[in-house]
């Protein structure tokens, strides 16, 4: 689904963002302490806004997502 162009009359396009979320003062303490809760919080968010997620990593001090 992540080559799907959504289209309209007379336009199509495929839209991709890349996103990166790092901690204040770019602290490392995503990946040890806050790992699980993050990817739930991420997941349950996207859903509620019917993003599709195409890739994510966590990094020790920021998180990167490719959405769609």
């Amino acid at each position: 689904m992540a080559n799907k162009a959504n289209s309209l009359a007379h336009t199509k396009w495929l839209c991709k963002y890349h996103i990166v979320f790092p901690p204040k003062y770019r602290r490392k303490i995503v990946y040890n302490q806050y790992r699980a809760s993050l990817q739930e919080i991420i997941k349950r968010l996207c859903s509620y806004k019917g993003v599709e997620i195409l890739e994510g990593h966590m990094m020790p001090d920021h998180v990167h997502l490719l959405v769609s």
